[in-house]
């Protein structure tokens, strides 16, 4: 288990430094207290969470900190308007007023004291993130992204996030439908920040994973801040996360391609099957370059290989017919019921890929 390095806080403020020495007692964590600009950044990288207070806000920005995850300016409500702009120069995160940010501030000191279940929250450090969406109608994408998220929960902590409105709902592929838990209806009309042992203690689990879908009735239109939210949430508590991925991409799924470490294009070795994931693959580029195939083979049309080399992206997997899944689903066993399966193996393969090296601009 990694012990994470504590928590950095920046200020001279004393009402400020009393309230986040209080939060962090509630979350059982300790602060490292820097009252100057000067000794603040040279704790500044080795930080797990840097709390940057508003009073200094401008003088660290001043000495120009090198860019990190996790730092957050905190002040006193109400905040002077050129606060923002410090932050941004700064790079923090995100700008939170006490008292209303207490509850999620606890959360996040409890997060960084101990790693997120031992994993060091100092220098970026989440869940690989792993989207996967149809090439083409069909395909199957659905399935393989369940397939994928159970076979990782074996060995690590895993959250399955469903963003496909109109899929057939990962909860009851992987037979979770009747067990009780939050669904986007209710996160969508939440408010605040969402701590990331709360989200995972809310959401229906079994067995290692943690789902997040539809509930019941129309589906619910996702603004941006709340999936931002929960993407955020889920990479800070689990080892790997994964994103069923609708086919047509509007600005908010665009966002969470960004976001993702590798995408899966899941398609049939078609010439329709080729020619609709071609377009996807088109709308996914310019997004994210780390971009895999996966073919659903049966009496294949056109061999796995020349599938990849038409569209244009490295062959992760290839998952044969298998007899019998949709029989496992129907009777809530999920679709890697038989742990020597060939959709279990093309899911080894697909969380062993890491696609080609994103390339820095």
């Amino acid at each position: 288990m990694t012990t994470a390095a504590p928590a950095l806080l920046i200020t001279r403020d004393d009402r400020l430094l009393d309230d986040l020495l209080r939060l962090a007692a509630a979350a059982g964590s300790t602060l490292d207290v820097a009252h100057d600009a000067v000794s603040g950044l040279r704790a500044w990288r080795a930080a797990s969470v840097v709390l940057l207070g508003a009073d200094l806000a401008a003088p660290v920005a001043q000495q120009h900190p090198p860019r990190r995850d996790h730092v957050h300016l905190v002040g006193l409500a109400p905040l002077p308007d050129g606060v923002f702009r410090s932050a941004l120069a700064a790079g923090a995160l995100d700008v939170v007023e006490l008292p209303a940010a207490e509850a999620w501030l606890i959360e996040l000191l409890t997060d960084a004291s101990d790693g997120v279940d031992g994993r060091a929250a100092g220098g970026g450090r989440h869940g690989r993130t792993l989207g996967v969406v149809a090439g083409s109608g069909g395909a199957g994408a659905t399935t393989f992204a369940c397939a994928v998220a159970l076979t990782a929960a074996r060995q690590q902590r895993t959250v399955l996030v469903d963003l496909d409105p109109l899929g057939p709902g990962v909860d009851r592929v992987v037979g979770l439908d009747a067990t009780s838990g939050t669904r986007w209806d209710t996160l969508t009309s939440s408010r605040g920040r969402l701590g990331s042992r709360s989200l995972r203690a809310a959401l229906p689990d079994k067995d290692g994973l943690a789902v997040l879908t539809w509930g019941t009735g129309s589906p619910t239109r996702l603004g941006a801040p709340a999936v931002r939210e929960v993407l955020s949430a889920a990479r800070r508590g689990n080892d790997v996360v994964v994103v069923d991925l609708p086919r047509s991409l509007d600005d908010v799924t665009a966002e969470v391609v960004t976001r993702c470490d590798q995408v899966l294009v899941v398609t049939q070795p078609s010439i329709p099957g080729i020619a609709a994931a071609g377009r996807v693959v088109g709308l996914l580029r310019p997004l994210n370059d780390r971009v895999g195939l996966v073919v659903r083979s049966g009496r294949a049309e056109v061999p796995p290989a020349q599938v990849a080399t038409a569209v244009g992206l490295p062959l992760v997997a290839v998952v044969p017919h298998q007899r019998r899944l949709a029989e496992h689903i129907h009777l809530g066993l999920g679709p890697v019921h038989a742990q020597r399966s060939a959709l279990v193996r093309a899911a080894r393969s697909a969380l062993g890929s890491h696609g080609p090296a994103r390339v820095e601009v």
